[in-house]
């Protein structure tokens, strides 16, 4: 992770719509979710529900499965447990601090 990588992660999560997606699916951790039901959870249109998840998932934020007819999606974890260290690499180094 480096700063423009976790700069274009942030820019994806700029949204308050794609946020709130991005929160719902890691609440679902590694079951993830039938967009279907999310776009019901978060009470927004199947189309702009599309929108939000492409944009998120060409961040690399969002995974999908195809699963029949329906898509499931996946919050990556991975990533967002990279970006939370690369946050955090430097916290309190200058001042003495447990963080």
């Amino acid at each position: 992770m480096n700063t423009q990588n976790a700069s274009l992660l942030f820019e994806s999560l700029s949204s308050p719509i794609r946020l709130a997606i991005f929160q719902e699916l890691t609440k679902m951790g590694t079951e993830g979710m039938i967009a279907g039901d999310l776009a019901k959870i978060l009470g927004i249109a199947p189309n702009s529900l599309s929108f939000h998840l492409k944009t998120l998932s060409h961040a690399g934020l969002v995974q999908s499965e195809q699963q029949g007819r329906f898509v499931r999606y996946y919050a990556n974890l991975d990533l967002m447990m990279a970006l939370v260290v690369f946050l955090t690499d430097k916290c309190c180094q200058d001042s003495g601090e447990n963080c």
